[in-house]
């Protein structure tokens, strides 16, 4: 994902990189939504063995689709060009936004994955032990991918319109509004509802990160900064679950979702100053 994005970003205008963006976002989010479900028909229809044959053979397609119908404007380097890590950080007119959306990237994916842990353990408490948890659980999993699938585009676009760092700063603020009613629900259903919320609020968040990086990154160096930004959410994918399971084991599973909206808060104070740097910059 870190080339497709850094692809877009190099070959899409900037003033429409939010949107085309936004809409990366909802292929990727469509992928990891439906994939697990169709692979688990074919599963229990055919064999499991069937399911990687026909993964491979997907995977096949898309290279030559890739190779026939994506074209990119690329003129290759010279291994001795090469630039080295202190050389690309020298090529960013604004290293510290750049550094800054790392964080972010690593807090948001942090928050986003903190609740991973405990999520089917919380449904399983409001539902009492229902023989039903799995069922509900599922749901209750994927409802975020739903909302996030059709509100990145719609944001993207508007981010390019008014202002990506407004989107975000939105994004932020409507998370922490839907993360602490979380810790205080009782069924189900009220749990499914606010979890679609924060779908919306997901893609208020990260396709703004990415959107930003490529606004704000030469077209040389877009490849190495993405690169660098997938780091930050791999390392958010491993962290957020370590801090929900400390939380949980502390306290118990509604503290979770305060601690992620704590989380929240603070990504947002981060991103607030690194706005107001900005614009004072550009003044």
């Amino acid at each position: 994902m870190s080339n497709a994005n850094a692809l877009l970003a190099t070959q899409v205008p900037k003033r429409e990189s939010g949107k085309a963006l936004g809409i990366l976002t909802t292929g990727n989010v469509s992928g990891t939504l439906f994939g697990p479900f169709i692979g688990g028909i074919l599963a229990s229809v055919f064999s499991y063995r069937l399911t990687f044959f026909i993964t491979g053979g997907l995977l096949i397609s898309v290279f030559f689709v890739t190779l026939f119908f994506v074209k990119e404007h690329f003129t290759p380097v010279a291994k001795e060009d090469n630039l080295s890590t202190k050389q690309v950080i020298s090529e960013l007119s604004n290293v510290k936004l750049i550094f800054g959306m790392f964080l972010t990237t690593l807090i948001i994916q942090a928050s986003n994955f903190s609740i991973s842990p405990i999520l089917s353990l919380y449904v399983k408490e409001i539902m009492h032990n229902s023989p039903q948890v799995t069922f509900y659980s599922g749901i209750v999993a994927a409802v975020p991918g739903i909302a996030t699938l059709f509100a990145a585009p719609k944001l993207g676009a508007l981010g390019d319109r008014i202002g990506t760092s407004k989107i975000m700063l939105g994004g932020f603020i409507f998370a922490m509004l839907v993360y602490i009613p979380m810790a205080f629900v009782t069924n189900v259903w009220e749990l499914m509802g606010l979890r679609f919320l924060i779908g919306i609020s997901n893609a208020c968040m990260l396709p703004a990160v990415q959107t930003i990086l490529a606004k704000n990154t030469p077209s040389n160096v877009t490849g190495r900064i993405f690169s660098w930004n997938q780091s930050m959410q791999a390392a958010g994918n491993c962290i957020g679950p370590i801090i929900g399971s400390i939380v949980s084991s502390l306290f118990d599973y509604s503290s979770v979702f305060i601690s992620t909206a704590l989380l929240v808060f603070i990504n947002f104070l981060l991103v607030l100053n690194e706005t107001r740097n900005e614009q004072r910059s550009v003044n």
